[in-house]
């Protein structure tokens, strides 16, 4: 039975006041606006930011003005908003000083203490894939990759992952976007089988794809079935986390681009 990949795109952000202190509330209602912006909107109505963030348009206006007081948003001539230059540096700092490693281990250890199996995290590196992060399985029998390990891209879920959301056109890839995983038995390595989806980075292009993988004769096909919804979730973790932002959609058909 084949699964799908769950819903890319998280509800927007909203503000309740159940909290007690006024400032916070304040605080969050400010991010809140800001958080409305997407990758796909150069500018946003008042109307608009309203309805994304559930406030009132008159409370949407006094926090617009006073963002845009610092900089961190800019009312254009036609009266409808945009991100100023205080925000962007502020992602411009977020992608100076981003370490994906540190984002990437605890989703993978998390990963492994579900499955109790091994979990890599690769990127593209020309016609190959790399291993830049690993976790171990507990088990004593396993599949052993050291990071820093190059391996083939057309053999292997992980490569074939990368090549299908990099836009790849013809069989398996089109399946493999449609199921938003894949599952390789024995394709590269006769005696391992594995898992895989993709994960995606900064400005919501293709960063490379999680993967568990063991022994084929543990790993059976319905064995691996059954870790969909657990590899579906971590590489959405993992995308939320390097991208920095619960409001881009995910398109399949993205330029593979590694972000260091």
């Amino acid at each position: 039975m084949k699964h799908q990949s769950p819903e890319a795109t998280p509800p927007s952000p909203t503000v309740t006041d159940d909290s007690s202190e006024g400032g916070v509330i304040a605080v969050r209602r400010a991010l809140a606006v800001l958080g409305a912006f997407g990758m796909d909107e150069g500018s946003l109505s008042l109307a608009e930011l309203s309805r994304r963030t559930e406030l009132h348009r008159s409370t949407v206006l006094r926090l617009a003005r006073t963002l845009a007081a610092d900089s961190y948003l800019v009312q254009k001539e036609d009266g409808t908003w945009r991100l100023g230059r205080a925000a962007g540096w502020l992602g411009a700092c977020y992608q100076a000083t981003f370490n994906v490693q540190e984002v990437i281990e605890p989703v993978l250890r998390e990963l492994t203490m579900k499955t109790k199996e091994s979990a890599t995290f690769y990127v593209r590196e020309g016609a190959q894939r790399v291993c830049v992060v690993r976790v171990e399985g507990p088990q004593a029998v396993r599949h052993h990759v050291r990071m820093g390990t190059i391996l083939p891209l057309d053999r292997g879920g992980p490569g074939l992952v990368i090549l299908a959301f990099s836009g790849e056109q013809g069989e398996p890839y089109e399946t493999i976007r449609k199921q938003g995983y894949v599952i390789s038995l024995g394709e590269r390595d006769a005696e391992v089988s594995s898992i895989s989806a993709p994960v995606y980075g900064l400005q919501w292009k293709l960063l490379g794809a999680v993967c568990i993988s063991g022994p084929i004769s543990r790993l059976t096909e319905p064995v691996l079935e059954g870790y969909v919804s657990d590899m579906l979730t971590a590489a959405k973790q993992l995308s939320y986390a390097v991208a920095g932002s619960q409001r881009a959609s995910v398109s399949s058909n993205l330029v593979s681009s590694w972000h260091p």
